[in-house]
């Protein structure tokens, strides 16, 4: 069984910098695509970015691009993400995924996440 335990979030003033941790325990890390979604109130969860098994391949959504960054420690069963000139609309709850399938940006592709970490940016 697959899990996976997000930490780092927080509140910050904008303009500030957080730096998400995604620890998945379990076998097998190396084979799974991951990913990080956010979820504001009464908003849909929406993609962020997501990283290749390897490393080698990443995405951003445009709203991000230039100020987040994804990466993983294989070795460490962990994904990051780096978040840097947050902004108040960036204020969400922060969901991390795992796919063993296929690398996609549609949430529901995904069969395996964690419980969310809050991040709170104020103006």
């Amino acid at each position: 069984q697959v899990q996976l335990v997000e930490s780092g979030g927080g509140l910050v003033q904008a303009g500030g910098s957080l730096r998400l941790s995604c620890a998945v325990s379990g076998r097998g890390f190396s084979n799974y695509y991951m990913g990080w979604f956010r979820q504001a109130p009464g908003n849909e969860r929406e993609f962020v970015t997501y990283i290749g098994r390897n490393g080698g391949i990443i995405y951003y959504t445009d709203s991000v691009k230039g100020r987040f960054t994804i990466s993983r420690d294989n070795a460490k069963n962990t994904v990051y993400l780096q978040m840097n000139s947050l902004k108040p609309e960036d204020t969400a709850v922060y969901y991390c995924a795992a796919s063993d399938r296929w690398i996609t940006t549609t949430a529901n592709e995904y069969p395996y996440w964690g419980q969310g970490t809050q991040v709170t940016v104020s103006s």
